[in-house]
């Protein structure tokens, strides 16, 4: 059954959109944080995603099979790892650049000669619509673990096993 490696294109999925929600939250959390510990306010984070696996690797695999045979089990052997590097990472969690945002109160502490303190670029309608969309894709891949799951115990249930 070598379609239950695709669990780990599911299973890699749901690890990223994990990070992606927590990072979403703390945003959320941060919005109305005016002093961070470099004197700024605080900035929106990002999750950056990329592939595993490029499809021109894949592609390529894919061409390279195609133009031999195999018997049925030696092509099993020679596919078990086709997948097992594919999926998504998140590669890192970068500060969104855009500007702070400037509030006119001369009376607090923090404000610069002109009167203005500075509010972190976090927007909380769009963290909102943000994690509504992480959470779909989350709910995504849980799905689609689900019908691998539910394939597997069928072909499972037809070889008498």
């Amino acid at each position: 059954m070598a379609f239950l490696s695709s669990l780990d294109i599911g299973g890699s999925a749901l690890s990223a959109e994990r990070l992606r929600v927590d990072i979403i939250n703390q945003n959320i959390a941060n919005q109305n944080t005016y002093n961070t510990a470099d004197g700024d306010p605080y900035r929106r984070q990002l999750v950056v995603f990329q592939e595993k696996k490029t499809f021109k690797e894949t592609l390529s695999r894919f061409e390279q099979e195609a133009k031999s045979s195999y018997s049925r089990g030696t092509y099993y052997l020679a596919r078990k790892e086709k997948y097992q590097s594919a999926g998504v990472e998140a590669v890192r969690v970068t500060e969104d650049m855009s500007p702070f945002i400037p509030v006119y109160d001369p009376n607090n502490p923090l404000a610069d000669e002109n009167g203005y303190i500075y509010k972190s670029n976090v927007n909380n309608t769009k963290e909102q619509i943000d994690l509504m969309v992480a959470q779909r894709a989350y709910e995504a891949n849980v799905a689609a673990i689900a019908a691998v799951k539910a394939m597997a115990t069928k072909a499972m249930s037809l070889t008498g096993r």
